[in-house]
C-alpha cells in the first residue's frame, strides 16, 4: 500500500520505521529539517510531491494542534478513495471532519508516547480503534497493532473521549498539582524522585496537547472526584483518625489490585 505520513516528529518517524518494510511510504513535513531523521521512505516538503505519489492511505501523525489543519492542507492533493487515518490522542473536531470529508477513514489512538513508553518494547501497552471507522481501515490498524503485541480495544468516539478523561486527565491533573506545590529537596526519597521523573516527562509535552486533554468535556467530573477524595483524606489526617486512615488505605488498595 502507498501510505503518506503527515508529520516527521517522534510518532511520525516511529510509524515510518514500522511501515516502510512492508509498504511504499512517504512522509510529508513542511519543516525540511525534520525530514533528515527519516530513513527508507520518500521525503516530501512540498505539497506538489503528494500529487505525484497518489497515496492510498494518509496517516496523520501531526501534533494535536495541527491535526485538522494538516488534513485540510493535503485534501486537494490526494485521490478519491484514499483512506484518511489519525492517531491523535484528542479527537476534538475529527468526527465532524470525517463526516464531511468524503473519504473513508480509520481513527485510532496508540495509548503510548515517546515520553514514557519504550517504542522498542510495547508488549504492555494498549491501543484504541474507533468503531465508526471504515472496515478495511480498521482491519489494517488491528493487524498493525497486533504485530506490536498491543492490547486492542474498540470504542466509539464518545467512549474514547470518556476513557481519555479518566486515563489521562486524572494522572495529568494529579501530576500538575504535585509539581505546583513542589519545593527543592536536598535529599529526595525514592518515591519523590519517581514522581518528579513523571512530572518532568509530563512537562516536556506540548502545551497544546496538555491543555486539549485537560479541556476534554469529561475532565471536570474527574477533577471533582479528585477534589472529593482530597477532602476526605484531609479530614482524616486533620483528625488523626487511625481507624479512618486504615479504612481509606484498604479501599485504595482494593482499587489498584
Amino acid at each position: 500500500m502507498k501510505i503518506l505520513i503527515l508529520g516527521a516528529g517522534k510518532m511520525g518517524t516511529f510509524f515510518c520505521d514500522l511501515l516502510s518494510p512492508d509498504h511504499d511510504v512517504a512522509v510529508y513535513d513542511p519543516d525540511a529539517d525534520k525530514l533528515r531523521f527519516t530513513y527508507g521512505v520518500q521525503r516530501f516538503s512540498s505539497l506538489d510531491d503528494i500529487d505525484a505519489f497518489e497515496p492510498q492511505m494518509v496517516l496523520n501523525a501531526a501534533t494535536v494542534k495541527y491535526t485538522l489543519p494538516a488534513f485540510r492542507q493535503i485534501m486537494p492533493h490526494i485521490p478519491s478513495g484514499c483512506i484518511l487515518s489519525d492517531i491523535s490522542s484528542v479527537k476534538t473536531g475529527l468526527p465532524e471532519f470525517y463526516a464531511e470529508c468524503g473519504h473513508p477513514y480509520a481513527s485510532s489512538h496508540p495509548m503510548f508516547g515517546p515520553t514514557f513508553a519504550s517504542l522498542s518494547n510495547l508488549a504492555d501497552e494498549n491501543a484504541i480503534i474507533i468503531s465508526e471507522g471504515d472496515h478495511l481501515g480498521k482491519i489494517f490498524f488491528r493487524d498493525l497493532y497486533t504485530r506490536l503485541h498491543l492490547n486492542i480495544v474498540e470504542y466509539t468516539f464518545q467512549e474514547h473521549d470518556e476513557t481519555i478523561a479518566y486515563s489521562l486527565s486524572i494522572p495529568f491533573a494529579s501530576t500538575l498539582v504535585f509539581a505546583a506545590v513542589m519545593k527543592h529537596q536536598d535529599a529526595p526519597g525514592t518515591t519523590f524522585k519517581r514522581h518528579m521523573a513523571i512530572a518532568r516527562g509530563l512537562m516536556s509535552e506540548d502545551d497544546y496537547l496538555l491543555s486539549e486533554i485537560l479541556f476534554n468535556p469529561n475532565t471536570p467530573h474527574q477533577l471533582e472526584l479528585i477534589q472529593q477524595e482530597l477532602s476526605k483524606l484531609q479530614e482524616i489526617v486533620s483528625r488523626r483518625d487511625t481507624a479512618g486512615i486504615q479504612n481509606y488505605l484498604q479501599r485504595v488498595r482494593g482499587n489498584i489490585k
